[in-house]
């Protein structure tokens, strides 16, 4: 068995769904029906995680094998406007843990965007540290998780934060496109 440990915030977790409904669950539902059934979901999703918040928790997953690692955290940062530099670190940091205890993983970095109503420069730079995180590690990136589902009434639950079943669709389609490329039979 491989393990495909998601590690993330209220996204990761299906906030306000049932587990199923999930974007992990339903990628594991996706490897299943395209015959990859030697892969095996693990969801360490946290609802209101941060970066740092990652970091602090990795650890407790890091004993069992990881063969491939999706690092979807940061979105909460950005909406608390913790400083970018202090969420790269984080998240650089995670990856080295992860690099550490697993050498052989494969990593998807989710990419995370704020909206540019923010003022200054915030969201901007946001945006890059998660482009730039995933070149200086030469890891795959999935540009931004939430493509097509931020915004969108219908594909988000009434918070209009968090998606909905048909939302969480996108999420696994976007991370999908990337997980697919690292598989084997």
């Amino acid at each position: 068995m491989k393990n495909i440990l998601f590690l993330g915030d209220s996204l990761t977790a299906g906030y306000g769904l049932p587990a199923a409904q999930a974007y992990p669950s339903l990628i594991q539902s996706k490897l299943s029906e395209e015959g990859y059934t030697r892969y095996k979901v693990l969801n360490a999703g946290l609802s209101g995680d941060t970066s740092s918040g990652g970091l602090y928790r990795v650890d407790r997953w890091l004993s069992q094998p990881i063969d491939i690692f999706v690092l979807a955290l940061g979105a909460n940062d950005g909406l608390r406007g913790i400083p970018t530099r202090e969420t790269s670190q984080n998240l650089q940091q995670i990856i080295d843990k992860v690099k550490l205890h697993h050498p052989e993983a494969k990593i998807i970095l989710s990419g995370m965007e704020i909206p540019d109503i923010v003022p200054g420069r915030y969201a901007a730079e946001f945006r890059k540290l998660f482009r730039e995180l995933a070149l200086k590690n030469n890891i795959a990136f999935i540009p931004f998780l939430l493509e097509g589902v931020v915004g969108m009434r219908h594909l988000n639950l009434p918070d209009g934060v968090h998606p909905n079943a048909e939302g969480h669709k996108l999420l696994a389609k976007h991370t999908w496109d990337v997980l697919k490329e690292m598989l084997e039979i």
